[in-house]
């Protein structure tokens, strides 16, 4: 069974950064494609960042240049490095093994309990 435990959240000021870890248990990680979601209050869940197991990565265009996902795969271990936060990435984020269908990534069903990330102003 896979695991999935996100770490890294917490309040920051705008303008801050986090870095958030998702470690991940029961899996080959270094061939999964891996991604990072967030839930803002009564919004839909939606897709921040994916990366594939060749480290290829793709970004929500609310995040790019701000955010960078990277993985350690010694460490089984998918990251997300948020820089210049704002209140809006204020959420829920959480860690979601998926795969890709012609370029497109679609989430599993395997997923952490979430990490929450408060941006104050």
């Amino acid at each position: 069974q896979v695991q999935l435990v996100e770490s890294g959240g917490g309040l920051v000021q705008a303008g801050g950064s986090l870095r958030l870890s998702c470690a991940a248990s029961g899996t080959i990680f270094s061939i999964n494609t891996m991604g990072w979601y967030r839930q803002a209050p009564g919004k839909q869940r939606e897709l921040v960042a994916d990366i594939s197991s060749g480290a290829k990565t793709n970004y929500a265009d609310s995040v790019k240049g701000r955010f960078t996902i990277s993985r350690d795969n010694t460490k089984n271990t998918v990251y997300l490095q948020m820089n210049s936060l704002k209140p809006e990435d204020t959420a829920v984020y959480y860690c979601n093994r998926g795969r890709y269908d012609r370029g497109t990534y679609y989430p599993m069903d395997d997923w952490g309990k979430g990490t929450l990330v408060t941006v104050s102003s």
